[in-house]
């Protein structure tokens, strides 16, 4: 169960920033016993791998920061940050055998799609709401926004990495989070403007 957790916890993060948890899980993988990727994902540990990802991150926290070319970015990323979320969830469900689950020993797809589905849930929140933040600050809450998202992303690789049974908590904390954004919305638009 805290390999499925830990694949969950990467995925969440993914969605916020692909390039975060992948990152830490090479740099863990090539650098130290915390995690070890099986022989199907070791290239994500290969430094011509980590190197890329680090571009690309750099890239990523730069141009997120921009109004209006965050929204061109997260629309590169409606394909990046799901494929990632699947990749490392399967990767460290695959380190840990799922679990010594038969079943998903023998269904690995299953660990793929869980991934892909949590990070595409992540990052079509955080696509759905950052219009809403540039609009409403015109702009200047797109960096503060960015790099909360880039923090969260950040806490959440390491909380699924090394605290593993939390992810559960801080999951139900944002799922709860975000439903109270939606209904508070909902509630505004409902009310006649005064």
């Amino acid at each position: 169960m805290l390999a499925s957790l830990t694949g969950l916890g990467l995925s969440a993060a993914a969605g916020l920033n692909a390039y975060i948890p992948l990152l830490l899980v090479g740099v863990l993988a090539r650098f130290t016993d915390v995690i070890t990727l099986p022989e199907p994902y070791r290239w994500i540990q290969s430094g011509w791998a980590l190197a890329v990802v680090a571009v690309l991150l750099a890239a990523e926290l730069v141009l997120d920061k921009v109004p209006v070319v965050d929204h061109v970015n997260d629309t590169i990323q409606t394909l990046v940050r799901p494929t990632v979320g699947g990749v490392i969830f399967a990767a460290v469900t695959a380190a840990e055998r799922a679990d010594a689950s038969t079943w998903m020993q023998q269904h690995p797809w299953v660990g793929v799609l869980l991934g892909v589905v949590v990070a595409g849930v992540v990052h079509a929140t955080k696509a759905t709401a950052r219009p809403l933040v540039n609009v409403g600050t015109v702009g200047t809450g797109t960096p503060v926004v960015s790099a909360a998202e880039d923090a969260a992303s950040l806490a959440m690789s390491l909380v699924a990495v090394f605290l593993p049974i939390l992810v559960l908590v801080v999951l139900v904390f944002v799922g709860w989070a975000g439903f109270a954004l939606v209904r508070r919305a909902r509630r505004r638009r409902r009310s006649p403007a005064l």
